[in-house]
């Protein structure tokens, strides 16, 4: 029997296993609930306990069938409203639409503002998100938005499993992820590089390519740091570029780990140690395919902040000592 206002977990099915240990961090079961399709494409949702006074959290991440996936949680949030509970929180991992922060063209849609409508409608009361794209997302939103971040868990993971990091140098793929390679080699105590990329020509059909544009990768161990991998075209490109100039050896680090055109066996051959990713998207299907690929768990950063949210307490130490100190765990 639970008493009023306490976390109840739901989850969608998008990450069922990300939820599944979030809840046995916490101690609380996941609320028993059926999200299912009809014959034509309409979405089912039934919640199986009561969630009146309670204080809920949607685990849902935007990956795979990201549009089905998204509107599973924007059902699921209207739902827990129409069942009054007291608040409801969307946890999501993997923000959908991140990278549609701007009008960079003519006739662009700036659809993360859309989804960030759409979630304040459906009745959402707080957003906890981890490594947006862009960090202006959060002022999309007249809701509170936690957006967690990966770089302790990298730090972690650099100092414990990259052999000779002393001797590394941090690499952003563009001139867009400066902020997040300065900030990890100024507390490596290392040093960092910026890669620009271009075209050799101005048409479009234009073969890629990769110059660095800031640092000597020289015979350093070369860690490559970025916040979404898709296609997998950066990376290779990337990957190529710094072995060519001199790398010992190269490792990339991404945050969100999509795939969804990537070749894993082209991953395979590419010239890196190994792709290390978090589990904001489930990984299984990509693992069998690349023995290169390594899963950060990122459950014990959302378990806490969940409970921290819960207790009305401060969430800023998930940025820092918290999960450099013994929370990082390797699928």
């Amino acid at each position: 029997m639970y008493h009023n206002n306490s976390i109840r977990i739901l989850a969608g099915n998008s990450h069922p296993q990300l939820a599944l240990d979030v809840a046995e961090r916490l101690n609380v079961p996941l609320v028993p609930c059926t999200v299912k399709k009809f014959s034509n494409g309409e979405i089912n949702v039934k919640i199986s306990e009561s969630v009146r006074d309670e204080d809920v959290f949607i685990i849902q991440s935007g990956c795979s069938d990201v549009n089905d996936n998204f509107m599973e949680l924007l059902i699921l949030i209207s739902a827990c409203k129409t069942a009054s509970a007291r608040r409801i929180t969307a946890v999501i991992p993997c923000f959908p639409y991140a990278r549609m922060d701007k009008k960079d063209k003519s006739r662009a849609p700036i659809t993360a503002k859309l989804v960030a409508n759409m979630l304040t409608v459906a009745g959402c009361d707080h957003v906890i998100t981890m490594d947006l794209h862009a960090s202006q997302i959060q002022g999309f939103f007249d809701i509170p938005v936690d957006n967690l971040f990966s770089e302790p868990l990298m730090i972690a993971y650099i100092k414990r499993s990259i052999p000779g990091w002393q001797n590394s140098i941090i690499v952003s793929p563009d001139a867009g992820g400066a902020k997040r390679v300065t900030a990890i080699a100024d507390k490596l105590g290392v040093e960092f590089a910026l890669i620009h990329r271009g075209r050799d020509g101005r048409s479009e059909s234009a073969p890629e390519r990769m110059d660095i544009l800031v640092g000597d990768v020289t015979d350093k161990v070369a860690i490559l740091v970025d916040d979404m991998i898709d296609t997998g075209k950066t990376l290779t490109l990337a990957a190529r570029t710094l072995n060519d100039k001199g790398a010992k050896t190269v490792h990339a680090l991404i945050s969100h780990g999509l795939l969804s055109e990537t070749n894993m066996s082209l991953i395979e051959a590419l010239p890196i140690e190994q792709l290390v990713v978090t589990n904001t998207i489930p990984q299984t299907q990509h693992a069998d395919g690349c023995k290169k690929l390594v899963t950060i768990d990122i459950s014990p950063t959302i378990a806490e902040s969940i409970r921290r949210t819960h207790n009305g307490e401060s969430i800023s130490l998930l940025f820092g000592e918290w999960a450099e100190t013994g929370n990082v765990a390797v699928l």
